[in-house]
């Protein structure tokens, strides 16, 4: 199975949604390498990234799941290290 690495920038623009997306994370944590937030509160709304190491199949599945969240932006972007593991 080969892995990639990749980020996923999020833009939350309802607080309400926070928890909602925490869920999500918390169902990939495993692929998640790192995570940065940054609440901008003279914008009333809060910056997270996402660093992933995992299967594209995977990564396409979370950011979708994020996407469809309400008032939730997401963008990713795939770097060009692939990684082969064992399963």
């Amino acid at each position: 199975m080969e892995t990639r690495v990749a980020v996923i920038g999020i833009i939350i623009e309802d607080p309400a949604a926070v928890e909602k997306l925490n869920a999500v994370l918390h169902d990939y944590g495993p692929y998640i390498i790192g995570r940065m937030g940054i609440p901008y509160r003279e914008r009333k709304i809060n910056i997270i990234s996402i660093a992933i190491d995992a299967p594209q199949d995977v990564i396409s599945a979370l950011a979708g799941k994020i996407g469809k969240l309400k008032d939730v932006s997401a963008k990713t972007a795939y770097s060009h290290v692939v990684s082969s593991i064992s399963e």
